[in-house]
């Protein structure tokens, strides 16, 4: 593993303040928020001074019960080649169900079954195989855990890299969220774990409501998580460290110390062994073999021979109680036996929120034309409660607009008219559907 030093992550919004940090090795961008063919300028820019850039995915949804769709895996590579990036990034997560249809908008935990984690390693094989640079996995924060789980986070993750080879990218603020809301021991986590197969580590902060603790990445990182970075460094030295900041964004001198306070965790005190390279890692697989060197028996196992591919009886128990679980947290069915009801609840008005904030970001007219971001978040989060997302943030807003135009809304006239321009405008060239038709009939009307 390339060593990277100190990053954080890019964002449009910091593209600016990112370009004139001093001292900053890498950046980490969302992947699905750049395209390949159009690089920001600000990205091109750091690429061209020596920064390498990761590209970090969030919607492959790995731990899901359906195999990785292949156009999602096509241009997460697409956008490694496209930034020299020497890895790609993705979760351990879930995040959408395909009977029924749902979207979750959000990483949600797997559990930690044996039926999981079996379907969990053939996908990251999937994945393996179709991406060009080495993948690694990154463990996420949770509001709730699964009833019924068979291994603990050490063991779960262990023997993800010992069936896969892939490598993992610890977010140690993540560690902390956990020890939170689940009660997990950071440290028992990082003992139990195969630190050589470490990418690098993500650090972030959050803040904590009635015993909570929810991973904004909106709030500065607090000294509980730079602790935890500390004992990992205590354990390893990482090959890199990035910060990541989502929203409510400081300003680059808070930034900069925010940065500076990460550098001096990593470079305190004696400096832990560097991660070595085993022969399972990802890194190692794709390592051209010593022609002087003996065979190594053990390299040349290959862990996916070994298992076989996973039943779809299998699939179907992993889909099923997902489907379950997310129907209660965005439509509204009820909380499967066994789950913790209060969680589930804290954690399906945390997804409306969060649906309602994406999208007014990615449709910015929608509140100037609801009459404010109050006005438009009382609207979605109404329009929530019973329409669960079933495709992309842009999707939704197209789908709520519409639903407040089929109902009349806004009252007013003018805010009405100009709303339904703003759909028609978007909604594209497509058969003319019923709500098509009507649309059409109530914008001359309106006008």
């Amino acid at each position: 593993m390339a060593h990277l030093g100190v990053g954080i992550g890019w964002r449009p919004e910091i593209a600016d303040a990112v370009e004139r940090l001093s001292g900053l090795d890498w950046v980490e961008v969302v992947a699905e928020n750049v395209c390949p063919g159009h690089l920001p300028e600000s990205l091109l820019r750091l690429r061209e001074r020596g920064t390498r850039v990761v590209p970090h995915g969030v919607s492959l949804g790995l731990g899901g019960a359906d195999r990785p769709d292949a156009a999602k895996l096509a241009a997460l590579g697409e956008r490694a080649v496209a930034l020299g990036a020497p890895l790609v990034t993705e979760h351990i997560a879930f995040v959408r169900t395909s009977s029924p249809v749902l979207e979750a908008g959000h990483l949600l935990p797997v559990p930690r079954t044996r039926d999981a984690l079996d379907v969990l390693c053939e996908n990251v094989r999937i994945a393996q195989d179709a991406l060009p640079v080495p993948l690694a996995l990154e463990n996420i924060a949770a509001l709730f855990a699964w009833p019924g789980e068979e291994l603990t986070e050490g063991q779960f993750l262990t023997e993800l890299v010992e069936r896969t080879g892939v490598r993992l990218l610890i977010d140690v603020a993540n560690l902390h969220t956990n020890r939170v809301n689940q009660g997990e021991d950071p440290a028992v986590v990082l003992d139990a774990i195969p630190l050589e197969a470490l990418a690098y580590v993500h650090v972030a902060g959050g803040i904590e409501r009635a015993g909570v603790w929810h991973d904004t990445h909106a709030h500065p990182v607090p000294p509980v998580v730079l602790d935890l970075l500390a004992e990992l460094r205590s354990r390893v030295e990482p090959a890199g460290v990035l910060l990541e900041r989502d929203d409510d964004f400081p300003s680059e001198a808070e930034l900069a110390g925010e940065l500076a306070a990460i550098r001096a965790v990593v470079t305190a005190g004696p400096a832990a062994p560097a991660a070595p390279i085993t022969a399972g890692s990802a890194d190692a697989a794709r390592t051209e073999p010593d022609p002087i060197a003996e065979p190594d028996p053990v390299a040349e196992l290959d862990p996916v021979a070994e298992s076989g591919p996973v039943a779809e009886s299998t699939r179907t128990r992993v889909a099923l109680g997902q489907a379950a679980l997310l129907s209660a947290l965005v439509a509204g069915t009820p909380v499967p036996e066994g789950f913790d009801r209060r969680r589930i609840r804290v954690q399906a008005r945390a997804l409306a929120a969060k649906r309602a904030d994406v999208v007014a970001k990615v449709a910015p007219e929608l509140p100037v034309i609801l009459g404010g971001p109050d006005p438009y978040r009382e609207a979605f989060l109404s329009y929530a409660k019973d329409r669960p997302m079933t495709s992309g943030y842009r999707r939704d807003a197209l789908d709520f607009a519409e639903d407040l135009l089929i109902r009349d809304l806004p009252a007013d006239p003018a805010a009405r008219r100009r709303l339904t321009i703003w759909w028609r405008d978007r909604a594209g060239a497509k058969p003319p559907r019923r709500i098509v038709r009507w649309a059409r009939t109530l914008s001359g009307r309106a006008a």
